[in-house]
């Protein structure tokens, strides 16, 4: 007797299948289950693209997140709808779009950056320095190893960096 696997042990798989990472893995399985409970946890099959454009237009209009928030779960729910359950949507145009930022980022100076990464520990102090120097992304820095760097070419090999993810 084969045990049947629940919604969210399938949505699993098809990021493992896919390779997406942990984050993104935990990220997807939480929007969902976020649509879930606005629905009353109700099975996805019955639910549709009306319904899926009210709770996007929930996540803007009530919850008021931001954009980006509000794209991350739009991405979750249409692998769900279209990798995992293979219901292929109709373009969602009837939701209200959360607005976008318009403040300016925040950059240090290089003496506030030398400052920081003066006043820290190591190991993070040398992280810090990569993060810096190089425009490594965070999780590429973590996941280097000691034949990553290269110091007769002066070169640091990044593996699996974001920029290699192909959906």
């Amino acid at each position: 007797m084969t045990k049947s696997l629940s919604l969210f042990d399938v949505v699993r798989n098809k990021i493992r299948v896919k390779h997406y990472s942990i984050r993104t893995e935990k990220t997807y399985i939480s929007w969902i289950k976020s649509c879930l409970h606005f629905y009353s946890l109700q099975h996805p099959r019955e639910l549709g693209a009306a319904q899926i454009e009210a709770f996007l237009t929930h996540l803007a209009v009530e919850r008021k997140v931001s954009a980006s928030t509000q794209n991350q779960a739009l991405s979750a729910l249409l692998f769900l709808y279209k990798v995992v359950l293979e219901i292929e949507l109709p373009y969602l145009d009837g939701v209200t779009r959360a607005r976008t930022s318009t403040r300016m980022p925040v950059v240090f100076t290089p003496d506030e950056a030398s400052s920081v990464i003066r006043n820290l520990q190591p190991p993070y102090s040398l992280m810090a320095r990569l993060l810096y120097g190089s425009g490594l992304r965070f999780m590429e820095c973590v996941r280097l190893r000691i034949k990553d760097v290269d110091f007769h070419y002066k070169t640091i090999t990044v593996r699996n960096g974001k920029v290699e993810k192909i959906g």
